[in-house]
């Protein structure tokens, strides 16, 4: 007994994929193949871009131009739509999913002028082939990620997706030297000075360059409606790390203690996992490890004791501050982790930050 199995790729390939093919071929300029085929250079160009469907005149002419049969122009263009149809049946339900008002919003998609067209756009963005290619490689995120707010991570997977995906794009653009753990963990004491300055436009350059000098790539997105996470880390090769930070909660405590939290997931952890942060603290091993490794980066351990013992003023969270070179603001984030003081005291000591519209 036998079967024939059908073939049903998972991307669709337009008829102007051949024009475009045999015009270059044949040396025909744009401005050449629209003339030769009665058409304005806009339509001409449709019809390349695959937004123009191939009608019997279209073929005709596309004959008479390019060789090839009539036959063969219509059937290539029922396949493309065919194939685009079925590929794209769950568009609906997927863009849904995306935060697409931020997204463009952001200046991550350009908005496209037909709403048929928004998929192949977020395809593009995601530089997948289609929206089952989509699910298949970012159902392994949720399995992947250490989320600290896992309840709103499982309600907009899409929405983190979109950010994760931002991050690589910029991670992907910059140059960075090979990844060098030691030499990244040196930079540490660096880093830790920075949180001294106030100004993000003073002290994010210089982080950026700490990070490409050592081999991370250093990410700030701006996290979409629906997406919860503060930060994350991942490899992009085995000699490129990936830090993203989303400024999520505008204040320096958050940001700073967030970014010595994933550079610990980056010197401690394998270079193969994927770390998602949010705010609520999980209690796995890993995410134990880098919440340690952060407290005592930002507080060395010699100086624990005095910070549980401070008078818990202003003044005197602000001399010490000074004393140990780091911002008033991480003072009063672990003075308020280890419950010294409550959620809302001296959080007048925090530096805000703000998005720009």
């Amino acid at each position: 007994m036998s079967s024939v199995l059908e073939f049903r790729p998972q991307w669709a390939s337009s008829p102007g994929d051949t024009i475009s093919d045999v015009l270059s071929e044949k040396s025909i300029s744009l401005a050449e193949f629209a003339s030769s085929i009665n058409e304005s250079i806009d339509r001409a160009k449709d019809l390349i871009e695959g937004r123009a469907q191939i009608t019997l005149g279209i073929a005709r002419q596309l004959e008479r131009v390019l060789g090839g049969s009539v036959q063969f122009w219509m059937s290539r263009d029922f396949q493309y739509r065919e194939d685009s149809a079925r590929l794209h049946a769950p568009d609906k339900g997927w863009l849904a999913e995306l935060p697409l008002g931020d997204m463009i919003r952001f200046g991550w998609l350009q908005p496209v002028p037909k709403a048929s067209e928004e998929t192949a756009a977020c395809l593009r963005f995601f530089n997948v082939p289609s929206v089952g290619a989509w699910r298949a490689k970012y159902a392994s995120v949720q399995a992947m990620a250490a989320f600290r707010t896992s309840r709103s991570f499982e309600s907009r997977p899409a929405a983190v997706a979109a950010w994760l995906r931002k991050a690589e794009i910029e991670g992907e653009a910059v140059s960075c030297a090979r990844w060098n753990p030691s030499g990244f963990e040196n930079a540490l004491t660096s880093i830790r000075r920075l949180t001294r300055y106030k100004d993000p436009d003073r002290f994010l350059p210089e982080l950026s360059e700490l990070c490409s000098t050592n081999g991370v790539a250093l990410a700030i997105v701006r996290p979409p409606n629906g997406c919860r996470a503060s930060g994350a880390t991942k490899f992009l090769s085995p000699q490129k790390a990936l830090l993203v930070l989303s400024f999520r909660h505008l204040t320096d405590d958050q940001f700073w203690f967030t970014f010595f939290h994933e550079s610990g997931h980056l010197l401690l952890h394998s270079n193969q996992s994927m770390f998602i942060e949010g705010v609520d603290t999980s209690q796995t091993k890993e995410e134990n490890e880098a919440n340690d490794f952060a407290e005592h980066a930002l507080i060395p351990a010699e100086h624990i004791y005095a910070m549980l013992s401070l008078r818990l003023d202003s003044v005197e969270v602000i001399k010490f501050a000074r004393k140990i070179g780091i911002s008033p603001g991480l003072v009063v984030g672990q003075l308020q982790h280890h419950k010294r003081i409550r959620p809302n005291q001296l959080n007048g000591l925090k530096r805000r930050f703000a998005w720009e519209k």
